[in-house]
């Protein structure tokens, strides 16, 4: 029987919720009671018949104390690039030795970084929107007089 790419990914996710699950050393039953959903319908979720919500899954991942993010993206809720980027965005507004102002500044040229490298990958052969940045190459510059 074919299934489709969300058949595959509810179904990767079960899997993968009952590895963690398994790992944690809880049984259905207190995963269940911990996430605040019926067992029933976690045992659905394990065997990939359910597609559970956002919310569902944020409850899931906070009574296995893993990262609802990691269940968002196995989920097909969250797309992999947008992970990353959420990730060093908390990271930054979590940090406290940094200022507002540090922080703010810290995501803007995080921003320019990730636009300027999906620019590049989206430009033909070639046509390099970017020429000079990056790590490997020094940026233009203009002589002064």
């Amino acid at each position: 029987m074919a299934r489709n790419k969300v058949g595959r990914t509810v179904e990767n996710l079960g899997e993968h919720l009952r590895d963690q699950r398994r790992q944690a050393q809880l049984s259905l039953r207190q995963l269940a009671e911990q996430a605040g959903v019926s067992n029933p319908y976690l045992s659905q979720i394990e065997r990939g018949l359910r597609r559970p919500s956002a919310e569902v899954l944020q409850q899931i991942a906070k009574a296995l104390r893993i990262s609802a993010e990691s269940l968002y993206v196995r989920a097909g809720i969250l797309d992999v690039d947008e992970s990353r980027t959420r990730a060093v965005e908390d990271a930054v507004a979590l940090d406290p030795l940094l200022t507002e102002r540090q922080k703010n500044a810290l995501l803007d040229i995080y921003h320019s970084f990730v636009g300027a490298v999906r620019d590049e990958q989206a430009a033909p052969d070639g046509d390099d929107p970017v020429a000079g940045a990056g790590p490997d190459r020094t940026p233009p510059t203009e002589e002064l007089s």
